[in-house]
């Protein structure tokens, strides 16, 4: 496997020397500065590449972008609203550039308003570092008191609707605005910009669009980009949803094995993946990694390591859950590793070209030096490359 690291381009705090120093064989990046619907132009893609490519002292790094992560999939396109032509259009150009500077593995996700969701960006943890974790209660305390969602207390049982107005009542005016700003981390360019009442308008956009239609509107919208894909030799993987059940009465698509197993058989083509990322399917508790790289290992073309745990109040398919470090949730990590080596085997009996499969360390617990580092939420320095380093040990002790 292939040992990346996802990169937040020249003003992360990580640099390209210390992704040397952690043992990086490659680079996952976007260009988060181009707006969802617009083209990502050749230049931009190259002046990223050398930036990967360029040490701190302007030495070579030997460093590569290996995988998008991500081409963002616009809300016209989500809703086939009235902008979906042009961001097709845009879409497919930039696939054309990526493809153009030798980029191969295309992540995205099909989340709709929401990326990922957690209520805590640093909860302590007993060791002394900090993890993300997602409580049931608190983020019902947000849907029901703070964002005030017309309809959310149908969405949760009576039990967890008098937990969460117990919460909120111990909640000042700090509190609140905290939780708030966790919450909307998580909405893609946000960072905490967004303001309820803009929540609420992204929300609506959704009040016709049921989990049925939405998945209609992914296979429609792969139907329109993977046959391209594939004549340029690129490999699209949709991420699952994070957390793997719905939200603030948003629909959920790509959650289960079940749901990646309809949206491939829709639109079968080898350029039309899936991301296999174990912390946010492993939330789930049906969720059974060997069983998934058996059913579509050959259609994985890229793999997000991390675990987490479940704790907590659940509410039917709901939970709460924290970030664990990487060996150590509720997802067997060296069961889950031995089977992608598996699948690696078989693909290189088969002479594909793509048998080695990228992966990176996903998240991270914030240790030691990264307590007094300005990071992204989950991705600190010292954390993942604790987890890159248990990974890498896995991997060599089945290889």
């Amino acid at each position: 496997m292939k040992q990346t690291w996802r990169w937040f381009g020249p003003h992360d705090a990580v640099t390209t020397d210390d992704m040397l120093q952690s043992g990086v064989e490659g680079v996952v990046t976007a260009l988060h500065h181009i707006p969802p619907g617009a083209v990502w132009s050749v230049s931009e893609i190259e002046t990223r590449q050398k930036a990967i490519a360029t040490r701190v002292d302007g030495t070579p790094s030997g460093l590569t972008w290996d995988v998008v992560e991500s081409l963002p999939v616009s809300e016209a396109i989500k809703t086939q609203s009235a902008d979906m032509a042009a961001h097709l259009d845009a879409y497919r150009i930039s696939l054309h550039n990526i493809a153009a500077c030798g980029i191969e593995v295309i992540c995205y996700n099909f989340m709709p308003v929401l990326d990922w969701t957690r209520t805590d960006l640093r909860r302590p943890m007993p060791h002394g570092g900090n993890a993300m974790s997602f409580d049931l209660i608190d983020f019902a305390a947000f849907d029901l008191g703070i964002l005030g969602r017309d309809g959310a207390a149908e969405d949760y049982s009576e039990t967890l609707v008098h937990a969460a107005h117990d919460r909120l009542s111990g909640m000042d005016d700090a509190a609140r605005r905290a939780l708030t700003d966790n919450i909307v981390a998580g909405l893609p360019g946000a960072n905490d910009a967004w303001t309820l009442d803009e929540v609420r308008r992204h929300l609506a956009t959704y009040a016709d669009i049921d989990a049925g239609r939405l998945r209609a509107n992914l296979i429609d919208f792969l139907a329109e980009v993977a046959p391209l894909a594939q004549e340029l030799g690129l490999r699209l993987c949709c991420h699952p949803d994070d957390p793997p059940f719905p939200l603030l009465g948003l629909p959920r698509v790509m959650s289960t094995q079940s749901d990646y197993a309809q949206v491939t058989q829709a639109v079968d083509l080898a350029a039309n993946g899936v991301t296999f990322c174990t912390g946010s399917l492993g939330v789930d508790p049906d969720f059974d990694p060997v069983a998934f790289i058996e059913a579509l290992g050959p259609r994985i073309h890229f793999a997000h390591l991390r675990n987490t745990i479940r704790d907590g109040i659940s509410d039917e398919r709901r939970c709460s859950f924290h970030e664990a470090l990487h060996l150590e949730g509720d997802t067997d990590m060296v069961a889950t590793l031995r089977s992608l080596l598996a699948e690696e085997s078989r693909r290189r009996d088969a002479g594909r070209n793509d048998h080695s499969i990228p992966m990176r360390p996903d998240h991270g617990q914030q240790i030691l030096s990264d307590l007094t580092r300005d990071s992204a939420p989950g991705y600190p320095l010292i954390g993942r490359m604790r987890g890159l380093a248990e990974l890498r040990g896995i991997i060599a002790a089945l290889s």
